[in-house]
């Protein structure tokens, strides 16, 4: 058999992929194991790992002298390696880009080797008869999936820094993809490849909807991501209708190639196309519109665990009771594992860890004579990859529910530390204390004190939205109930430019999260808060007030005492990050 460690699948026979696949999760442990061989003996002689082990590739010794490891250990090496110097400091291999994930508002730069996005490419056609095993009939048509590319940093090394996804969909492995039935896009790759998300959008979304008698699934990566196109949709059908009628394009779509690649759709008038669209959409309700305009689609593909549960709903008015299928779960840092149900709810969602894609540390893991039993053990993930993070802790926590053959299953449950998540965006609970802190200082010279305050991603709309609720006192003589609303409307601009980059793009940029909202709450609600979660269970002497609330029941306490509310007017700054040479 070929190495385990780069393999191939033909996405066009699914009974050898669904072999690969049983080979890979029955042999888990052999695998894992040749995977940190492999890992240890090409990178020994790396700066990095001689530092520890001396030229040595001895697995054992590798645990015992090779410490675990956060993002600030390793950012040193990293940016050494985008300042010019050679990728032998962490990596055998030559690093040929970095990948962006955010880091205290600044992106983490994640060491990426061509190797790499042939693991991906792998991981991805895998998928395909993984689908093709529950749903029928996925080469007759096209998948309407929307997908977008983000700003990439140049670094004084030449070496690119980008989003993991914008690292695929510009690689030679995606725009240079064999044919494959089973995975035709309505969208060009030209649309997918325009960096400006609006004009990106508004082809793509023509392309699906000219092309909508061939559409079998759709979706995008996350569910706020097609959320957004659904509400981009409501937005500007009467202007794409419009196109799809006259057989031209609008000429803001100003992009020479997404232009040209979405002409050749609008090759003539299609009035009854037309006609037809402006019924669904100007119907009373928009309940089910995904049936209704693309009315053969089996499913809708996007991710909904995690943060992204929290849109399940919405999904679910929107699609006319069509599955929610999430087929994967990757970070940046490294692509994990597969959904091997994947009709299963969203709420019964595990994937089943890839032993080939890195070498995995689980904390917490029992055994039991020999065999590793699971009770539902809440682990943080530690991964060894090819391309120079050893021992890295990924920040994900992940909860083992059981077994594939012998290759681990898991649920995520959360990113360390985050309280906040609309899109993208991750914001902690000290990111949010210091946007606060910075806020409530516009208010002390006008006798206002913030005395507590507490938050919610406000999914209800398309965007969704921050919401704070803040509970506030006045100062000596002061006969103002609550402060001017120009200076509350300072305030919700000043949590938002206070908050960090990835933020500040998806509310400028991507337009993927709407204004912040402040709501002001009369004298004495926290302590109703604090009276509730004592009846749920919290203890008295115990208690915190929570930064974040989950709670329906929570919220609507807090929103039964609103006394005033304001939303944010100024969108906040934000320009790509700049790196400077050392």
């Amino acid at each position: 058999m070929p190495s385990r460690m780069l393999l191939s699948c033909d996405p066009h026979d699914n009974e050898a992929g669904l072999m690969l696949l049983e080979d890979l999760t029955t042999n888990a442990n052999q695998v894992q194991l040749e995977v940190l061989e492999e890992i240890l003996t090409q990178n020994a002689n790396t700066e990095y790992l001689r530092g520890y082990l001396d030229g040595h590739s001895d697995k054992g010794l590798f645990k015992k002298k090779v410490p675990i490891v956060n993002y600030e250990d390793i950012k040193p090496h990293i940016e050494r390696i985008a300042n010019g110097e050679p990728s032998r400091i962490i990596s055998a291999q030559p690093i040929t880009e970095l990948l962006t994930r955010n880091f205290r508002g600044q992106p983490k730069l994640m060491p990426s080797t061509a190797e790499d996005l042939d693991r991906k490419t792998f991981f991805y056609n895998l998928l395909i008869p993984v689908m093709n095993k529950y749903v029928d009939g996925l080469d007759q048509g096209k998948g309407m999936y929307l997908l977008f590319i983000k700003p990439e940093i140049s670094t004084p090394s030449g070496l690119m820094a980008r989003p993991v996804l914008t690292s695929y969909y510009k690689s030679s492995n995606f725009r240079n993809r064999p044919f494959n039935p089973f995975n035709v896009y309505t969208s060009p790759d030209e649309t997918i490849l325009c960096l400006d998300s609006k004009q990106s959008m508004y082809c793509q979304l023509l392309c699906g909807l000219v092309q909508r008698d061939e559409v079998l699934r759709v979706g995008a990566v996350f569910a706020s991501a097609f959320l957004r196109a659904i509400k981009f949709l409501e937005d500007h059908w009467r202007e794409l209708c419009s196109n799809i009628r006259t057989g031209c394009v609008s000429d803001w779509i100003t992009d020479p190639s997404c232009r040209n690649a979405v002409s050749s759709f609008l090759s003539k008038p299609q009035p009854d196309l037309a006609d037809f669209i402006e019924f669904e959409c100007n119907g009373e309700s928009w309940e089910g519109i995904i049936k209704k305009l693309w009315p053969r689609t089996k499913y809708i593909e996007v991710i909904v665990t995690g943060s992204m549960a929290q849109y399940i709903p919405t999904l679910e008015f929107y699609s006319g009771g069509l599955p929610l299928v999430s087929t994967m779960y990757a970070s940046s840092e490294c692509y994990y594992g597969i959904n091997l149900k994947p009709l299963s709810k969203p709420s019964d969602v595990s994937y089943t860890l890839l032993p080939n894609m890195a070498y995995f540390e689980f904390l917490h893991v029992q055994k039991n004579n020999g065999k590793l039993t699971v009770q539902k053990i809440i682990s943080p993930c530690f991964c060894h990859l090819f391309s120079g993070l050893y021992r890295y802790r990924t920040g994900d926590i992940l909860m083992v529910t059981g077994f594939y053959n012998n290759a681990p299953q898991f649920r995520f449950v959360q990113r360390r530390n985050v309280v906040l998540s609309i899109d993208t965006d991750k914001t902690n609970e000290e990111d949010l204390l210091k946007a606060v802190t910075q806020a409530k200082l516009l208010l002390e010279p006008y006798g206002f004190l913030l005395t507590e305050y507490t938050s919610y991603a406000d999914t209800s709309s398309i965007p969704g939205h921050y919401v704070l609720f803040w509970e506030l006192k006045t100062r000596g003589n002061n006969d103002l109930s609550e402060p001017d609303h120009t200076i509350m409307e300072q305030c919700c601009s000043t949590v938002e430019e206070s908050l960090d980059s990835v933020y500040r793009r998806c509310r400028r940029r991507d337009n993927s999260i709407g204004p912040l909202e402040i709501r002001i709450v009369k004298p004495g609600t926290f302590d109703a808060l604090m009276d509730f979660c004592v009846s749920q269970g919290s203890s008295v002497n115990q208690y915190k007030t929570p930064r974040c609330i989950k709670s329906k029941e929570a919220i609507k306490i807090l929103d039964s005492r609103v006394v005033g509310k304001v939303f944010s007017k100024k969108v906040p700054f934000w320009e790509p990050f700049k790196m400077e040479t050392k």
